[in-house]
């Protein structure tokens, strides 16, 4: 695809966009806005954290995306005694005594890292530092990862026994934290029409990698008014307790709030949302949009909030007010 101009690219980004929500409905019924932000994440070159109870199709949602873009794809599912040599590879002795390297799972353009807080945190670290570097090292080589590299981790809210939770700095790696939930009851209906028969859609590859680094190359190159900066780095700062910007429910409810990677993603979730939805630069809604997936899993609660009740999408939904 050749691509004259920065409003040219724009233009065939929501193209794409279209054709790849199209494909994924192909499969998935239902779970519009889920498919919208693990593509907006992609688009953006974050990293996005779903979290949802079993049997939601997670799985086949990113396997699904994965094929309409046109990437590897590599589901690692993560276990108590899972090693980070069974994530990023490890160096062999072949027939002729010689070291090689084989390279583990990681090396995929999309990965699905299923249920990550069930492996300890020498295993986490191992992928969250492909994640930051995208690279990893073995035996003192550096390997670089396949571009574009967006990881997909899931978490179950059920069952928490024997399970690591991911370290706040870990989970800030994370652009986006993404809730799925039950699908109503016509989408059930219609899940177990398609499911339940021969029927196999066939999902066809709508945009290539290259396309993909181009639009995340526009995206950042996207304008931001000083308002729409400033709401973002606002909205940051309120979360914050004990400081002269806090808002009194984070002083009340909250232990720790967002740090700056919270106003960066946020202003880069709103360039991609506006240039998806045909505009040439964000504005406030934009970032209204993306503030909770940002949010949710950097703000830590305290003990008061626990004991209430009160959950962080509603102390979000306070301090967006």
């Amino acid at each position: 695809m050749q691509i004259k101009s920065d409003i040219e690219a724009l233009e065939a980004l929501v193209d794409k966009y279209n054709k790849v929500k199209a494909e994924t409905a192909k499969v998935i019924i239902g779970q519009d806005e889920v498919v919208r932000n693990i593509i907006i994440s992609i688009f953006s070159n974050g990293h996005a954290l779903l979290i949802g109870v079993p049997g939601l199709a997670k799985t086949l949602m990113i396997n699904t995306i994965a094929k309409s873009l046109g990437l590897n794809y590599s589901r690692i599912q993560f276990t108590p005694d899972l090693m980070p040599s069974d994530i990023i590879g490890s160096e062999i002795l072949d027939e002729e005594r010689k070291f090689r390297f084989i390279k583990g799972p990681v090396f995929a353009n999309i990965i699905l890292a299923d249920e990550i807080n069930r492996t300890p945190p020498k295993t986490q670290s191992a992928l969250l530092e492909a994640m930051q570097e995208k690279a990893v090292t073995v035996a003192g080589k550096t390997f670089k990862l396949d571009e574009p590299f967006f990881v997909l981790a899931t978490q179950n809210p059920i069952e928490q026994e024997g399970t690591y939770p991911l370290p706040e700095a870990q989970l800030d790696r994370f652009m986006f934290n993404i809730w799925l939930d039950y699908p109503d009851f016509a989408q059930e209906v219609n899940i177990v029409k398609t499911t339940t028969t021969n029927y196999m859609p066939r999902v066809e590859v709508v945009i290539t990698a290259e396309e993909i680094l181009e639009f995340q190359s526009v995206i950042r190159k996207i304008p931001v008014p000083d308002n729409v900066y400033n709401y973002a780095i606002n909205l940051a700062s309120v979360t914050r307790p004990r400081t002269a910007a806090a808002h009194k429910w984070a002083n009340d409810y909250i232990s720790w709030g967002a740090g700056p990677r919270a106003s960066q993603y946020m202003i880069i979730g709103a360039k991609c949302n506006a240039a998806i939805n045909g505009k040439f630069s964000p504005d406030i809604e934009d970032v209204q949009h993306v503030a909770p997936l940002v949010l949710r899993h950097r703000l830590v609660k305290n003990y008061k909030a626990e004991a209430e009740g009160i959950s962080v999408d509603t102390i979000i939904g306070e301090l967006m007010k």
